[in-house]
């Protein structure tokens, strides 16, 4: 019923972002437990160092699949929450809500982007379709904010030391990047990225 991560470090650098995807269906009736379990699961993760986020796609009404998505900075940091004793007690009290484990995946990257949660069969598109799309999206985004931190807003920032006037501007390429560019472009592609 639960599954653990099988680590292949010669496939992905212990350092590369790495988003865990574990789906879940839940006994029918259990689904409060599980609530309070996976917001207790929530806390666990934000004390692991590295844990960049957690994500729930919630069942759709008259199902009871759930899918939680875990996001960490290195694949070493997933390998701590996957081997702590936190996660092997949470694991105990879950399981007996658990009526089957769907699949549980490891992405590496910025792969999470392109997989749709919903649908675990569909195989990731090509690496370089990948690729080609995050540098159509990405230019744009890169340019507009280098002109908006470099030159706009240049009279506040402009003596700043260089990693600190850096970093707002990451801020804004990787938030504008996970939140609106991707999403968007990935729905617009959708297409072109199923073909193989």
């Amino acid at each position: 019923m639960t599954a653990s991560l099988d680590f292949q470090f010669q496939e992905h650098q212990p350092a590369d972002p790495i988003s865990l995807v574990i789906r879940r269906r839940i006994r029918p009736g259990s689904e409060p437990e599980y609530e309070a379990l996976l917001t207790e699961a929530n806390a666990l993760l934000s004390r692991i160092p590295g844990h960049r986020g957690v994500g729930v796609i919630r069942p759709a009404p008259g199902e009871h699949e759930y899918t939680l998505l875990a996001r960490f900075d290195s694949l070493t940091s997933a390998a701590a929450w996957e081997l702590s004793p936190e996660r092997a007690a949470w694991l105990a009290r879950v399981t007996p809500l658990v009526d089957e484990q769907v699949s549980f995946e490891k992405q590496p990257g910025l792969d999470f982007w392109f997989t749709p949660p919903a649908a675990p069969q569909l195989r990731q598109p090509p690496r370089w379709k990948m690729a080609l799309l995050t540098l159509a999206a990405l230019y744009p985004v890169s340019l507009s904010t280098g002109w908006l931190f470099g030159e706009a807003l240049r009279p506040w920032l402009g003596h700043w030391p260089t990693p600190l006037r850096a970093l707002p501007q990451m801020v804004v390429v990787v938030l504008s990047m996970t939140y609106l560019v991707m999403p968007a472009v990935t729905r617009w592609a959708a297409g072109w990225l199923r073909k193989m």
